[in-house]
Parts: C-alpha cells; structure tokens; sequence
C-alpha cells in the first residue's frame, strides 16, 4: 500500500517525519514528492499509490485520471477547491480535508493583519484600539470560532453569520448571531471572511455588501480570493477614503491597489495562513491518520466529495 505526499510546497520536515512514522507505523510505504516543477512529475507519481496527501497542489480530471490505483486524497487543510471533487467521484476517489487543524494558525494571522491596519501599518502615525469594537465574523466555522476566542480577549463585541449554524448554537459560545449577511455588514465596523470558494460565494464580497460597513471599516479575508469581487472593491476603496482592505490572498488586480491605496490596502506575498510549523505538522499528521483509518477501517468522516 503506497501513500504519496505530493507538495510544491514541503511540509516542515517535523510534519513529515510524524507522516511517515503514521504510514510505516501501519505497514504501508510512503512515497515523497517535493518542490516538484512539471506536472508531469506529478502525473507520473500518482500513477500507482493507492493514497495521496496534498496541501494545495492541484488534483484535476487529468491527474485523477492518471491515478489508476487511488482509493483517497486528503487536503492537508480545511479549503478543498483544489482538488476536482466530480472527477474524483467519477473515479471512485474519496477526498477528505482536515478540518480545524489549521484553525488557530489561520486565526492569529488574521489578528496580525488586524492590528497592523488599525495601526495604520506601523506608519508612526495614531491608530486605534480594538476595546469596545466590532467584530464580525462572516462564516462561524473552525476559523471562525479561533477568531472569535482571540477578540475576546481583545474586549471586541463579537458577532457572527453562518447559514448553516443556528442563532442557538453561535451565542452558546458567547457571539451574537445575526439574522443575515447584510445585518452583519451593516453593524460591524470590521469583517473577517471565513467562506469557502463556492458557486454561491464566487465574487460575494462585492460593493452592495461593503459599503453597508460602518465608518472607518476594516475587511480582513484569509479565506480566499475568488469570494472577493475584485472590480468592486477597488470601487468601494475608491469611494471610501475610510475603508481599508487586508488580506492574505494576493488579489488579481494587486498591483492597481498597492498603487493606488498603499495607505489601506495590505496583501501577504503568498497565503500565509496555514504557515506555522505547529499547523503544518498538525494537519500533515492528521492527514496521514485519516488515510490509515479510511484504509484499514473504512472512516469516512472527512469525506468532502459524493460517493
């Protein structure tokens, strides 16, 4: 039983010694594919391993095709938009994510990102504080809950939108729920993305939304970049001398807003969000026992895609 781990981007080498002590450690063997350069080195490798972890390397129809033997793929991570869910369903693949592993990481960058803009980006002028203000967190989900627990020890109010969550289940955890994204929009002076890339969410983040925001507004995304209509907030930038935009996801039109707004505008050079060594072992290792559980027992608690 072969289980590949193919990563443009390498785990830390901890992470990958916890991998492969979960892999041998069950009796499979494991395979290792870094920094690789042509995605004909990934074909080739795919073509006989039975399991593949991945952190955000791209498995389509082509490479799912060309994986004759593979019986799952698990994204180190909890965002899953990387890899063809359909072609894999259609080749009898089981995907999986890693759901909370990279949470806190995820979080703490984006309180980097928060106190860097309220400080005016250590420009040595006056800033503000974060007592008192408010916070809202768009999607109430493992990132979301992180977050919500470092602004509270801000002294943020904190509130949160998540369709799928009940107003019930968000303020047990001591968030006010809103009824709507635009309720959340409208009271809160900042906003922290947390929604997956989905048909639903594509270009979301868009003008209508944004210039609900109170004065003196703040957008953080760690989430990703295609839920941002991009045209349009260069358009609310433009129309809002007070709005102010961070982000760890490089938009397409970045060097149009670095230019123009590099007072209030803020992009990490490569998502950054999962970049902490304790994430990258944790989800690599988490990644590994998921593969050894669906293998050996059957789980498919993580499974992300259609049977």
């Amino acid at each position: 039983m072969k289980v590949l781990v193919a990563t443009d981007k390498p785990f830390a080498a901890e992470a990958v010694k916890g991998i492969k002590g979960a892999i041998e450690d069950a009796g499979f063997e494991l395979v290792l594919l870094e920094k690789y350069t042509e995605k004909q080195q990934l074909l080739d490798a795919v073509a006989n391993v039975d399991a593949a972890i991945i952190r955000s390397d791209i498995f389509d129809k082509a490479v799912l095709d060309a994986a004759k033997n593979l019986k799952i793929v698990v994204r180190a991570g909890a965002g899953f938009d990387n890899i063809d869910l359909e072609a894999a369903t259609a080749n009898n693949i089981c995907v999986m994510n890693t759901p909370g592993q990279n949470a806190n990481a995820v979080a703490e960058l984006a309180f980097g990102l928060i106190v860097y803009a309220v400080r005016n980006f250590y420009n040595g002028t006056s800033g503000t504080e974060l007592l008192g203000k408010k916070l809202g967190i768009h999607a109430y989900g493992n990132v979301g809950r992180n977050v919500a627990r470092v602004a509270k020890g801000f002294g943020m109010e904190v509130y949160a939108f998540d369709p799928f969550l009940t107003a019930e289940a968000i303020e047990a955890e001591g968030v006010k729920a809103v009824k709507s994204v635009e309720d959340l929009y409208t009271t809160c002076q900042y906003i922290s993305l947390h929604i997956p890339a989905t048909a639903e969410t594509k270009n979301s983040i868009n003008y209508a939304l944004l210039s609900k925001m109170p004065k003196n507004a703040l957008l953080i995304n760690t989430a990703r970049k295609e839920v941002i209509n991009e045209e349009e907030i260069v358009k609310v930038m433009a129309d809002r001398k007070d709005f102010k935009y961070v982000t760890d996801i490089m938009p397409g039109n970045h060097a149009e807003m670095a230019e123009k707004y590099a007072d209030r505008y803020f992009s990490t050079p490569k998502k950054m969000g999962a970049q902490t060594a304790e994430a990258n072992t944790n989800a690599g290792i988490a990644a590994a026992d998921q593969i050894v559980d669906f293998i050996k027992n059957g789980n498919e608690k993580f499974r992300v895609n259609k049977k």
